[in-house]
């Protein structure tokens, strides 16, 4: 841009958030000087409206929920939770929405930070516009990153300036518990802020356009979250929707007519309707891209439809597996491939994509922070069943395992297995009920790794823990559906 003040770096990022910081971390540790442009908070969407904030509220909702049955706490498990304490603790987890704590670790670790909203400008050039309405033109030596990540996708529901709905922004950020609140949506963020919300003092009505909740988990999941929202209190109208939605000038309420022809009266509505690349505004059209569409890319998160290997776009922005640990991923991926395209030290191309085709696409690991708490990794059976895939699956209720017993009277969980039925390999695994978080990652390693069930067997449990439900899965994969002799053989091995 002519007149702009000019400066050039080895490497741009665009977004500062926990992609972009990763990116301009593994570059700056290989000896390449860059910066990093951000047009809000340094930490990015999951420090201050996500992950961090979004956890904070959920926690204390969990433990408070996992007292029921546990002897000599029922007392506890009936008191109300305090809600100005856990509004408390989120704004700590959120660092009171100031980034001064994000901002020191750039400089501690060499990254030049520049505030502003930065857009492509053509190859290899990002202009920034700061917040005093100045224009800087960069320019990269070798590689431009963008980790601009998403944001809400807002339905088209007719007045939405003066309807004001609450994002997962909003809900996440709310000073007050509402006294009534709706949420249209029936995915994560819709289950998870109905958890939250109803347990810190919200009667919530979930408006779910589906004829379920989570309609990407294993059934079996998804109907205990739904027992146990309903039993919580919350409102579920499955089959529903909205058609129009008025907040009055006067009370600030929020009248909903739903395609019933009911109406919702609250004082809060949460649009919980998925995501959309935050790509509206830079300056895909100046580099031929389509403006406001997601990315496509290779498997070293180059820009596919842009010569010269020079453009990148890491995390929600490429579509490919959005969750924020999949982008930390994909950041120290980009990060090392920038490096060593920039220091011309040779890549191992074919042994890359493997390994990071199969963490983007077969073992993407995703915990569902609801009550109960669901943790996923690889196929469901629908997904098996949809591609062809032949698979054995294989159930244990949780429940039934010393560990389970021990931490609460009347534990409800249900754990699921997928064995391809050929290589006798882990293809999938889901785990519903309290605690089955911390299950997650054994099962993403016997994916990514494709142990054979055999070996899983010499993989041994302690005990008492719910960590045992892997023993129950295997003798059960063992007595009913595996062909008895060579499992049997490697059980006695």
């Amino acid at each position: 841009m002519p007149g702009s003040p000019t400066r050039t770096f080895d490497v741009i990022v665009i977004g500062a958030g926990p992609v972009g910081e990763n990116v301009a971390d593994r570059t700056t540790a290989a000896g390449l000087d860059t910066v990093v442009v951000e047009a809000e908070l340094v930490g990015g969407e999951c420090s201050y409206w996500a992950c961090d904030p979004s956890k904070a509220l959920l926690r204390p909702v969990l433990l408070h929920s996992d007292l029921h049955g546990v002897p000599g706490l029922e007392a506890a498990a009936e008191q109300p939770l305090d809600a100005a304490a856990v509004l408390r603790h989120r704004d700590r987890m959120a660092s009171e929405w100031d980034d001064a704590g994000q901002v020191a670790w750039l400089d501690k670790a060499g990254i030049s930070l520049i505030r502003g909203h930065g857009r492509l400008a053509g190859p290899k050039q990002v202009t920034v516009t700061t917040p005093e309405g100045d224009v800087l033109l960069l320019t990269a030596r070798h590689a431009v990153a963008v980790c601009t990540g998403t944001s809400a996708a807002l339905p088209p529901l007719p007045g939405l300036d003066e309807l004001r709905p609450w994002t997962s922004r909003e809900a996440t950020s709310a000073k007050e518990v509402p006294a009534r609140l709706a949420i249209l949506g029936g995915g994560v963020v819709a289950t998870e802020m109905a958890t939250a919300w109803q347990a810190l003092g919200s009667q919530v009505t979930l408006i779910v356009r589906e004829s379920g909740l989570l309609p990407r988990v294993e059934r079996f999941a998804a109907e205990l979250v739904t027992e146990r929202l309903r039993e919580s209190g919350v409102d579920i109208r499955v089959d529903s929707g909205i058609t129009a939605a008025v907040r009055s000038a006067d009370s600030g309420e929020v009248r909903i007519t739903l395609v019933d022809g009911n109406e919702v009266v609250v004082d809060e509505l949460l649009l919980a309707t998925g995501r959309a690349p935050r790509t509206g505004d830079i300056g895909m059209e100046s580099v031929g891209l389509q403006s406001s569409d997601w990315f496509t890319t290779d498997d070293m998160f180059t820009v596919d439809a842009v010569e010269g290997e020079w453009l990148y776009a890491v995390g929600d922005v490429n579509r490919r597996a959005l969750f924020t640990h999949q982008g930390k991923y994909q950041a120290r991926i980009a990060g090392a491939v920038i490096a060593a395209r920039a220091h011309r030290r040779p890549l191992d191309i074919r042994r890359w994509s493997r390994f990071v085709g199969t963490a983007d696409r077969v073992a993407v690991p995703q915990v569902v922070f609801t009550d109960p708490e669901i943790a996923s990794v690889g196929l469901t059976t629908a997904e098996a069943e949809r591609t062809g895939q032949a698979v054995d699956v294989v159930d244990y209720e949780i429940g039934h395992v010393g560990g389970a017993v021990l931490a609460k009277v009347g534990y409800r969980g249900h754990a699921r297995m997928l064995v391809d039925r050929k290589r006798r390999t882990v293809v999938g695994a889901t785990f519903a009920g309290p605690g089955v978080a911390e299950l997650l990652h054994s099962a993403t390693i016997a994916i990514t790794g494709e142990v054979p069930v055999e070996r899983l067997w010499h993989a041994v449990p302690a005990f008492p823990t719910i960590s045992e439900v892997w023993l129950r899965l295997l003798e059960t994969y063992r007595d009913t559906l595996a062909d008895g002799p060579a499992t049997e053989k490697a059980a006695k091995s």
